[in-house]
């Protein structure tokens, strides 16, 4: 099945500019004394020379060369079309001209020669194969059972400390006990009740132990 050839306004708007820069470049390249062969040449030479900055502001954007040698190219382009609009007259070139047209194509050599071999913009670095992975992280289900708890440790049985000694009852002196169950009497006497072995301990001044032991010697309670 034959497809249906469309026209597209803009391949034919851009063949027409093409081949009008060409002619005037033609002519340019014709007045300023460069005939044959040699004028068809040069508009060939701008046309690939702006073809090549194009195309390496595509691959290279932060070329700054490319966009030099893409205005340097339009330039040329340009300027030709202004000069064969009649503002020029080309039956007499000016010498400036002649010797810009005639340094041309070194120019276009030295620009395509840099636009071709420059190196490309690196691509972006990718991590080395041998780079460890970042540990995968392993996912446990909350509703299983968790791990049994470890059985206690038996608590160690206490052995029960042995008992204390009783303190030992220190010796009454029996000066002292007889003083002392002189007083006991003396308030058995005066008050009808027997003394009471704190207020006879400190009616003595004596330590604790011998105050205790005192009443237990007289019964007092």
């Amino acid at each position: 099945m034959s497809r249906s050839i469309r026209p597209d306004a803009v391949l034919v708007q851009a063949v027409i500019a093409g081949a009008l820069s060409f002619a005037h470049l033609h002519d340019l390249a014709a007045a300023a004394g460069q005939s044959g062969w040699k004028a068809w040449a040069y508009p060939i030479s701008v046309d690939l020379l702006l073809v090549a900055a194009w195309h390496r502001l595509r691959t290279a954007r932060r070329d700054r060369s490319a966009w030099t040698w893409f205005v340097i190219a339009l330039a040329a382009s340009l300027g030709a079309n202004i000069a064969t609009a009649g503002l020029l007259d080309l039956a007499h070139v000016p010498a400036w001209l002649r010797i810009l047209v005639a340094g041309w194509p070194a120019l276009a050599f030295l620009g395509g020669t840099l636009l071709v071999h420059s190196p490309a913009d690196p691509p972006p670095s990718a991590p080395p194969a041998d780079e460890p992975s970042a540990p995968e992280v392993e996912m446990h289900r909350t509703d299983e059972p968790g791990p049994e708890p470890a059985p206690a440790a038996p608590v160690p049985e206490l052995t029960p400390a042995p008992p204390q000694p009783a303190a030992s009852v220190p010796a009454v002196p029996a000066a002292l006990l007889d003083h002392a169950r002189k007083i006991a009497d003396a308030h058995q006497a005066s008050t009808g009740s027997p003394m009471p072995a704190d207020a006879l301990s400190a009616r003595l001044q004596l330590p604790a132990s011998m105050a205790d032991a005192i009443a237990a010697e007289l019964q007092l309670t």
